[in-house]
């Protein structure tokens, strides 16, 4: 076992601002907690052409009105513009615990907005699945263990643009018939996933692959289309199966949206790739908003390489949170070159290595970072090992 070469004079701690205990959750899946950005009235102006269809349909073909507000992304993307956060590290993980301030609040909800996790600057997969993951394990903390994604995809610019013209072709055709035989000529309508670029498909099925690889169920909804003036890529929400119309309680419990292209519609010099997920249920559960002054620092750091090991990566972090070990991540980097900089800049006392032959035989590199010393060691005993060398 490599020996511990922890420097004993630096503080086992982070302190932190805007943090709560779910936000502990996502600050172990990497996100950093932050104010939520007002909405100014140069947001609302920009949203204005860009509010109708708003929406996305359930299966109960009523039009559920969910806060997928473009003002709150707009807002998002100025300030990430004003504090200059493209010469950070991309992508940026935040956690957002408030709502955002001056929303458009259009057609009465009963849904509540619990807290917000965007990621910005990152185009890859990897990203929609970090959200996923970490929505669940703040679900499952507020008591909601049965659950299910439904998921879809509209594609890039290219692919919306063809499924638009198509679809409303489609309509214009059918157009005498929607009063007698609505239903079944909605279930004849083309389907987005149709019209999806090569780039498109091979996106939307590593996020599938993500979610069967942590063994989330997970099906294709294809009426979910948010609004195709700003969203792009996955549509998703993560929904409630034991919900019950009797008893009180939320159906969807999350909605999710990439908005790839939005930022430039916005007057942005640089395009920004964007992926967030709004958790909408009421709190079950008080002590979980109970403000967080400080975590535990990380002693160790996360490398993968290739597919195969991010597949993985999101059970490890997960199996690690559950004993209180929080690691300092890099998933959503794909170059190597990112990766490493990172252990370099913070000389983490350990780095945690995976590439595809590790991934392939469930095993993982502890390497020290002062001696190179290192074991190899199965995932299921990581826990147990690191915890040993954390003290």
């Amino acid at each position: 076992m490599p020996k511990n070469t922890r420097n004993t004079t630096e503080s086992k701690y982070i302190n932190y601002e805007n943090l709560d205990k779910i936000g502990e959750v996502a600050i172990y899946y990497g996100f950093t907690p932050h104010q939520s950005p007002d909405i100014k009235k140069i947001d609302l102006d920009y949203a204005k052409n860009l509010l109708s269809g708003d929406y996305i349909d359930d299966e109960e073909e009523i039009k559920a009105h969910l806060p997928l507000h473009v003002e709150e992304k707009i807002a998002l993307l100025r300030m990430y513009s004003e504090n200059n956060m493209h010469t950070l590290p991309q992508p940026i993980m935040l956690y957002f615990k408030e709502p955002f301030k001056g929303s458009i609040k259009k057609n009465p909800t009963t849904y509540h907005r619990y807290c917000d996790l965007e990621i910005i600057g990152g185009s890859r997969s990897i990203a929609e699945a970090i959200l996923i993951q970490t929505a669940r394990s703040i679900l499952k903390e507020e008591g909601y263990e049965n659950i299910c994604v439904e998921i879809n995809s509209i594609g890039d610019r290219d692919s919306i643009n063809r499924f638009s013209r198509d679809l409303s072709n489609y309509y214009r055709r059918h157009i005498n018939d929607m009063n007698e035989k609505c239903k079944k000529i909605n279930e004849g309508a083309p389907k987005s996933m149709d019209f999806l670029s090569e780039s498109s498909r091979t996106h939307f099925q590593e996020v599938l692959e993500y979610m069967e690889a942590l063994g989330i169920q997970y099906k294709i909804n294809n009426n979910l289309i948010g609004n195709r003036k700003y969203c792009t890529e996955t549509i998703f929400s993560i929904t409630n199966l034991d919900y019950d119309k009797k008893e009180k309680g939320p159906k969807i419990l999350a909605i999710g949206v990439r908005y790839d292209g939005l930022a430039k519609k916005i007057g942005l010099k640089h395009e920004v790739q964007g992926v967030g997920i709004s958790i909408i249920i009421k709190g079950n559960k008080a002590n979980l908003r109970k403000s967080v002054k400080k975590m535990k620092r990380p002693f160790a750091s996360f490398v993968q390489l290739g597919f195969e090991s991010k597949l993985l990566s999101l059970s490890i972090i997960e199996n690690l949170r559950q004993v209180k070990i929080p690691l300092c991540l890099s998933l959503a980097r794909d170059r190597l070159g990112a990766q490493v900089s990172v252990v370099e800049k913070n000389h983490f006392p350990y780095s945690l290595i995976m590439g595809k032959k590790e991934a392939v035989e469930k095993t993982i590199i502890v390497r020290n970072t002062d001696t190179h010393a290192q074991d190899t060691i199965p995932i299921n005993d990581l826990p147990k090992y690191l915890k040993k060398l954390e003290k």
